[in-house]
């Protein structure tokens, strides 16, 4: 019955699936729940099958189950893998053969005091009596994790795709690693075999070092030397988004899923990297093992391996001095907490506490003052020690900037995050109460803001007239209507629109009132923190960054004017400035001030669209020097 034989098998290989994600469970939740589970879904696959199946079935598993027990005891240490096989496709007229073929995998990595072979023939023979205990039907091959990484060197892919078509009884990692990959790549070329070069398995798992939890590695290479069509950013970037999901399809098949870790490589990309002794595509060279590969990868690898493939003289200089470099950029982000990240966690929510008790929000400095006026001398709701906090951060931003203090130590960036958790703790406290005097205000009030907030949204947008009954509506087409805003602010804006029109007619009740408070605040803190990322975005959005030298220095575009910064990483800065011209250049370029730049940015609400025309790299030229260079991401 060959028919029932090959069925019995599959269904076989069902239930080994069944059992390893079983015994991974088992770790989790206790042993008898497991042991229940696994009896049935054992007992729903057995239901299915002749009574003369079901009986081969349990004893098969039973034999496996015992095989594994017994190979494991001695050789835990060293196998990585055991695997039941597809049953081999009997010739004409021949009988079907009642052998069960099992894959050992053994990891040799550590093996030092013999041969490979004599290591793989010395196991294999001890398996092989060990299988013989068991059932005389057992066939195990036992293969050695070199000879398999070297059949891939060669471009044998038979022992993947037989690892693929497996079932595994006990993995460390590695089956799943391969099964996956293996079906990955074959989805990748049967898709795009015209342009993959090489499909790559790399990581830990090539590495001897990984764990259950590591990724799967792999890298895929595309040749771009032929593309007419689209630029090879573009193709890049097609191929990835489809090879990427082809991953979590390939994760989806083989039940492996988050743990394929897909890098889609160009070839020209993948060269230049080489020439610049990229460390991530070295260390891929010397320890990856191809999948599949078109004779690009191995010559590279072996011409490595002959220390063929060297980096540059440029690419060891880059290197020598990255260190020094990233000490640098270390020592900016330290300072850059206390200058703006400290600095503006604590000062916006100030600012969003003064808007909500109803006053515009102040420029950074005068915001302590204004604090400390309303809310520790007039409401007496705020204390004075918080104030002072905001005041030293302002104070910590201003000295650094000015170069009166050249860095921050650990224990300075210590007490200003200690601090600001403080503050915010307390602003947050400051909110709830500023809420509670709003509850005794009139709905008009609530209308008043509302719509201030609004106006002030749209001026961001453009938009500076809009009567009260448009207001909504060009809110909805302009910001709502765009994904600017999610829509359910836009309901709340009706609900408040509405509850002002009934207020109007006396027809509210006070329950109606404080509903709409509620929800309009929640509306107004959302707008406040939309107005204060936008201006942040906008202002960024004003910054050329350029680099001169070892130095870099920024030109920032205000309105009509532009500040330029001759050296950012100065102590004392030198600042200059210059009208834009119509044509977009540089007038005459006179001394300034960090004072100046500040008072420039307060009074500027709205930033207008930036357009960078051709003049400005000339002029850039005379300032910079000719061979300035334009940073596009930093």
């Amino acid at each position: 019955m060959p028919d029932n034989n090959l069925i019995l098998v599959n269904l076989i290989i069902k239930v080994s699936r069944w059992v390893i994600m079983a015994k991974k469970q088992n770790k989790k939740t206790n042993a008898q729940n497991t042991k229940s589970k696994e009896n049935d879904q054992f007992k729903e696959i057995e239901s299915k099958l002749p009574k003369d199946a079901q009986k081969k079935l349990r004893a098969i598993k039973s034999k496996l189950d015992k095989f594994q027990k017994i190979v494991l005891k001695k050789f835990e240490q060293y196998v990585i893998g055991i695997a039941l096989l597809p049953p081999k496709k009997p010739e004409k007229d021949e009988k079907p053969s009642e052998q069960i073929n099992v894959l050992v995998l053994v990891d040799d990595s550590d093996s030092k005091k013999m041969s490979k072979d004599e290591l793989k023939t010395k196991l294999s023979s001890i398996i092989e009596e060990m299988a013989k205990d068991v059932d005389k039907n057992l066939a195990p091959q036992t293969i050695i994790l070199s000879e398999l990484w070297q059949s891939c060197y060669d471009a044998k892919y038979e022992l993947l795709e037989l690892i693929a078509m497996s079932a595994p009884v006990h993995d460390t990692g590695m089956l799943s690693a391969i099964k996956i990959a293996e079906i990955h790549k074959s989805m990748v070329i049967k898709k795009f075999e015209k342009y993959i070069v090489s499909y790559v398995l790399a990581g830990s798992l090539v590495q001897g070092k990984a764990t259950a939890e590591s990724d799967i590695d792999v890298f895929i290479v595309v040749d771009d030397t032929d593309v007419k069509k689209m630029t090879r950013a573009e193709l890049k970037d097609k191929l990835r988004a489809i090879i990427i999901t082809m991953g979590m399809e390939a994760g989806e098949i083989t039940g492996i899923k988050n743990k394929l870790n897909v890098q889609v490589y160009i070839l020209t990309d993948f060269w230049d990297n080489i020439k610049e002794a990229n460390p991530i595509i070295f260390t891929f060279l010397r320890d990856g093992v191809p999948f599949y590969d078109r004779g690009i990868f191995m010559p590279w690898k072996q011409l490595l391996k002959m220390g063929k493939i060297k980096p540059s003289a440029e690419a060891i200089d880059m290197y020598m001095n990255s260190g020094e470099q990233m000490l640098k950029h270390v020592k900016f982000k330290i300072r850059d907490i206390g200058m703006e990240d400290t600095f503006w966690a604590i000062l916006t929510p100030s600012q969003a506490a003064l808007m909500l008790y109803g006053v515009p929000p102040p420029t950074p400095k005068e915001t302590p003052e204004l604090m400390r006026h309303l809310f520790v001398k007039k409401e007496k709701m705020l204390e004075e020690k918080y104030v002072k906090i905001l005041e030293n951060n302002i104070q910590v931003r201003k000295d650094l900037e000015h170069g009166k203090d050249k860095e921050l130590s650990g224990k300075e960036v210590d007490v200003l995050l200690e601090n600001a958790e403080k503050y915010l703790k307390r602003i947050k406290k400051l909110f709830s109460q500023i809420e509670k005097i709003r509850e005794q205000e009139s709905m008009l009030h609530v209308y008043d803001t509302v719509v201030t907030v609004i106006r002030d949204i749209l001026r961001l947008e453009g938009i500076e007239k809009a009567n009260d009954l448009e207001i909504v509506k060009i809110f909805e087409n302009e910001v709502i209507s765009k994904g600017k805003i999610p829509a359910k602010f836009l309901r709340i804006l009706h609900a408040i629109m509405k509850a002002k029109k009934d207020y109007d007619e006396k027809k509210l009740t006070k329950a109606e009132v404080e509903k709409v408070k509620k929800s309009s605040q929640e509306f107004i803190r959302f707008m406040i923190e939309y107005i204060q990322r936008k201006r942040g975005i906008d202002v960024e959005r004003t910054k050329i960054r350029v680099k001169y030298g070892d130095k870099y220095g920024e030109v920032l575009l205000l309105g009509k004017n532009a500040y330029i910064i001759h050296d950012i990483d100065q102590e004392e800065k030198e600042i200059s400035k210059a009208e834009i011209l119509p044509n977009g250049g540089l007038g005459k370029i006179t001394k300034s001030s960090l004072e100046d730049l500040e008072k420039d940015l307060s009074k500027i609400e709205i930033l207008s669209k930036i357009f960078i025309k051709e003049p400005i790299f000339k002029d850039m030229k005379k300032i910079f020097g000719k061979n300035v260079e334009i940073l596009i991401k930093y």
